[in-house]
Order: C-alpha cells, then structure tokens, then sequence
C-alpha cells in the first residue's frame, strides 16, 4: 500500500509489478486497507507477527481497531507516512497520536522479540538458539496476559512451525524456497504446500 502510494520505494526483488500495474489494483488496495489488523475467531487470536506481553486480548483488539480506524479513514496516506520507525519500542497507555499507532502496527506487524517488560527488538529475525541476551520471543515472556489464549502468527519464517503452549506459528518461509502453511481450526492439522521452484528466490535478503 505505501509503494502504491509512493511513500516509499519497492525493495529490491519485491514481485509486486503485476499488481501494482493491474487494472484492479484501486479496488484491490481498499480491500486490504480494510482489513483487520487482528482477528479474533472463535477461540483464536489472528495477528501477522505478535502481541505485547502486558496487553489482554481485550486490549489488543482494542488497540488494533484504533489503527484501523485511521487506516479505514481519509487520513490514511498520513499515517502512512509517519508509521515507519523503532520509536517508541515499548507500550505505555498515556501514549497518543502517531507515538501510539506506531507501537501498536509495531507489535502487530513486526514483533518477533522482546524483552519481560515488553520492549521490542526489531533487529533480530534469526532462529531461537540466536537471540541476544536480555530477549525472548514475545509469546515467552512469563506472565504474558495472553498465555491462556490460542493465538495464530507468523512473520517469522527462521522459528519455522509452532505448536505450543496455546501459540501456533505458521509462517514456515515460503517466500524463501520453503512451505506454505495452513492450520484447520477445528482440527489443529496442518497443510503444507511446497513453493514453485520459478518462485525460490536466488539471492534475496530476508525482511
């Protein structure tokens, strides 16, 4: 949506010319800005990377649909252009305007580590047995508000497939030569479908 905008540059080998040059595209873009930033189903939380340790359930689709609002509004091109930055890296609710959006569509968007308190680190993307002191992945942190809830994610393609403690990741690297996945809510199984070999990447840097 901001490279549709021309907020920013398409990275290099992003594959989203045909879209872009479509002549649905106008329709295509409201659809996906008219999207939730979480879903909740039935007993399941829908986020595309994570939720802050200290938010409930009621909280995060609270703060979601604050993004959402704005996303939703005429003044979307000017959250999309303030919406880019680390700062700030940790959740206070006395925050406001653009400081507030910009943690949640962190969290929501972003999120892989973090530390007990909640402060996030955007630099790291590698596997578990990497992750610099003083940080877990977010769904670890003890006490986390959200522990007793199934909650489904991705975004983080090097911790592969998760099923655990309530939490199910299923971001398993497709865009890198791997699976795409998809989990049956009723059963917990997994699909599992093998990417193109036309679509491996050969020399893509992960994002």
């Amino acid at each position: 949506m901001v490279v549709a905008a021309g907020i920013v540059n398409a990275h290099r080998g992003d594959t989203l010319g045909e879209l872009l040059a479509a002549e649905d595209c106008p329709q295509l873009l409201h659809w996906l800005r008219n999207q939730k930033l979480m879903h909740q189903e039935g007993d399941y939380l829908m986020v595309h990377a994570g939720l802050l340790p200290q938010w409930t359930v009621s909280q995060a689709l609270s703060y979601a649909a604050e993004v959402e609002l704005v996303l939703h509004s005429d003044d979307y091109l000017d959250f999309f252009k303030h919406m880019y930055g680390n700062l700030p890296d940790h959740w206070h609710a006395d925050l406001r305007g653009m400081d507030r959006l910009r943690v949640i569509t962190n969290a929501a968007t972003r999120l892989r580590i973090c530390s007990a308190q909640g402060q996030m680190e955007f630099k790291f993307k590698g596997e578990l047995q990497d992750i610099p002191a003083g940080f877990m992945p977010w769904f670890d942190v003890p006490q986390r508000a959200t522990k007793d809830t199934q909650v489904i994610f991705g975004h983080w393609s090097a911790l592969g497939l998760q099923q655990r403690n309530n939490i199910y990741a299923l971001d398993t690297g497709c865009l890198w030569g791997g699976k795409l996945s998809a989990m049956n809510l009723e059963t917990k199984g997994i699909t599992q479908v093998d990417s193109h070999p036309l679509d491996k990447p050969i020399s893509l840097k992960a994002i």
